[in-house]
């Protein structure tokens, strides 16, 4: 099941970025982080609001049969990129993202009909618990006997979410299977983990011979979660790099040294030069990753996978870049760049490593 392809044109796509983009500026930054971290869920509940509710951001890839926009995956991603550049605290990566695309990736209608439309509207939030404590190699959670019982790891926005879907295995090593679960059913415990990324929440859940809806499983079904993880993370990392640099432009146009802008010196500028081809690549690489998922072609594993690796070390690289040329004031918590340096250590490990994803495709 795919979401209808009703493109819209690049005019219409640039007003969707910017709509976003305006609402997101407006609650970023560190006093914004703070403010999430304090509150339930370590959300921004009123910017999910916000952007449910008057840009319909949670329905882009929701098909229109069931009261989405029926857009496709390349307007969620726009909505990531903007994400990423405020790493604001809204679950739409787990909720527009993740849980629709593993309801869609299903292909089970009754399951489309029952979840999607609470999903569209923001009224719902989702969650996916996939990762044991070791990663995303296999499910932290067996079901036997029609119950789910483990722990599921690393579950993004947990904490906030109404509904989980569940990924679990056998304890006899039989096929993985997919369960859908109501985050405050009996035996299931929901624990926030300490964060190295604040803009991000995690959480563990615990189930207890916990009974839930067992939503019919492709084989193919974890393979097709990470393709659309790694393709839309690779957006939300070249949102969060462009703006790492151009923080950094800002910064060294502004402090002087030796009576002279720092952006002046040569070396600067060709380490600045640097980051933007870096960046760029991110660009062009996510971009190829994003029309191979909404085109279906067969190499769109391949080229998540490699979109992983390049966005993930250049992220990093970047950020690495931006906290040298910031100097002392980078590492402290009132400057915005540390937090771009942490999402960028976070977002490399999300989903499988960087080298797992090489490997993968090595193979």
């Amino acid at each position: 099941m795919r979401p209808a392809h009703s493109a819209p044109g690049a005019e219409e796509r640039a007003a969707l970025a910017d709509a976003i983009g305006d609402v997101l500026r407006r609650r970023s930054g560190s006093a914004a982080v703070r403010t999430a971290m304090a509150s339930p869920g370590r959300i921004d509940r009123g910017l999910w609001d916000t952007l449910t509710d008057e840009i319909g951001v949670a329905a882009l890839a929701v098909p229109e049969e069931f009261d989405g926009a029926g857009a496709t995956w390349a307007e969620t991603a726009l909505a990531l990129e903007e994400l990423g550049a405020t790493l604001s605290p809204a679950p739409v990566f787990s909720s527009a993202v993740l849980t629709v695309g593993t309801v869609l990736a299903s292909g089970d209608s009754d399951t489309a009909a029952r979840l999607l439309p609470a999903l569209a509207s923001g009224e719902s939030i989702g969650a996916l618990c996939w990762a044991d404590p070791a990663g995303w190699d296999r499910p932290g959670v067996s079901a036997n006997a029609g119950l789910l019982s483990g722990t599921a790891d690393y579950v993004i926005d947990g904490e906030t979410a109404d509904v989980l879907l569940v990924v679990a295995g056998t304890d006899d090593g039989g096929p993985t299977t997919l369960h859908e679960v109501a985050a405050d059913a009996p035996g299931v415990t929901i624990t926030p983990l300490p964060l190295l990324d604040p803009t991000r929440a995690l959480a563990r859940v615990t189930f207890d011979e916990v009974a839930g809806t067992t939503i019919p499983t492709p084989p193919d079904l974890l393979d097709r979660i990470r393709t659309l993880a790694w393709t839309m993370l690779s957006a939300e990392q070249v949102g969060g790099a462009a703006r790492a640099l151009a923080l950094t432009v800002e910064y060294t146009q502004a402090r002087k040294q030796f009576g002279r802008a720092l952006g002046s010196f040569q070396a600067l500028k060709h380490r600045m030069a640097d980051m933007y081809v870096s960046v760029e690549a991110m660009r062009s690489m996510s971009a190829a990753a994003i029309d191979a998922v909404v085109s279906g072609r067969d190499d769109a594993a391949e080229l998540a996978a490699i979109a992983h690796v390049q966005c993930s070390e250049e992220y990093m690289r970047v950020t690495g870049e931006a906290i040298q040329l910031h100097g002392g004031i980078g590492i402290t918590w009132e400057h915005d760049i540390g937090l771009y340096f942490k999402r960028a250590q976070a977002d490399a490990q999300l989903f499988g490593r960087p080298s797992t994803a090489l490997a993968a495709v090595s193979l």
